[in-house]
């Protein structure tokens, strides 16, 4: 089980420092502490109780073998967010966000596709054939679409979940994931609407140290529940093979009466 960081770690990781009382969104009142020198404090003892909350839907999430995209394309959390959700077995978005990548998935599925076929080729040595203009157009292209789909090139399907570590910067986003129902897991700063999350994380979204605490956990709840997920997947595996072999031995016996 995930261990929630203390109070004093998350003091120490600056998770509760929100913004300026002139930013502030009133609807996140209920997550505030205090003010101190015209910055809002956020209430840690609710962070705690709100990220448990995250987690254990994460987990519960990921023990089903659902998916849940890791979104996070400003420039403090951008490595940290491609670090964990690779290390937890999700895709991600790091870069702009893709448009229609949540409301109109086929078309997603296309440039995947283009881009997986195009390096294929590359790593086969296809491409050596063409002259080396070609070539380079090539080149140019797959890192165009890399750029722009590789954290999410192992999506199949739509995502069940969005983890949204700036809920305010991340407007198309979470707008997309509203317009599907979709379930959304938001870090929320001071300036954030919370009603635009279904499981709402209050942080800091801006320090590096308070991403990393909160990306971390997140990814390895979700790392719990893949394992969870993938021991069901042996078992059922595993309930099919006996299956198999008792209805051969049946038969088998059969044959030979």
């Amino acid at each position: 089980m995930v261990t929630i960081p203390t109070l004093e770690e998350m003091l120490k990781a600056g998770v509760h420092f929100g913004h300026k009382t002139s930013r502030w969104h009133p609807a996140m009142e209920p997550y505030i502490f205090t003010e101190r020198s015209g910055v809002h404090v956020i209430n840690l003892e609710t962070t705690r109780k709100k990220l448990e909350e995250a987690l254990d839907a994460a987990r519960a999430m990921a023990a089903e073998g659902k998916i849940i995209l890791f979104v996070g394309t400003k420039k403090q959390a951008q490595s940290i967010v491609r670090q964990y959700a690779e290390q937890c077995g999700m895709p991600y978005i790091v870069e702009r966000w893709i448009g229609g990548l949540v409301t109109n998935f086929s078309e997603l599925s296309k440039v995947i596709k283009k881009y997986l076929l195009l390096k294929e080729k590359k790593e086969k040595g296809e491409l050596e054939k063409y002259t080396k203009k070609e070539q380079l157009e090539f080149e140019r292209e797959i890192e165009r679409l890399g750029h722009m789909v590789s954290g999410v090139a192992t999506l199949e399907r739509l995502p069940d979940a969005l983890f949204i570590t700036d809920m305010r910067l991340e407007k198309t986003a979470r707008t997309e994931a509203e317009r599907k129902g979709m379930i959304v897991f938001g870090v929320c700063d001071t300036n954030a609407n919370p009603k635009h999350a279904t499981y709402v994380i209050p942080a800091n979204d801006d320090a590096v140290n308070a991403i990393t605490m909160v990306v971390s956990l997140m990814a390895e709840a979700i790392a719990e529940g893949r394992a969870e997920w993938k021991e069901k997947q042996a078992a059922q595996a595993a309930l099919v093979v006996k299956k198999e072999e008792k209805k051969e031995r049946v038969v088998t016996k059969e044959t030979s009466e």
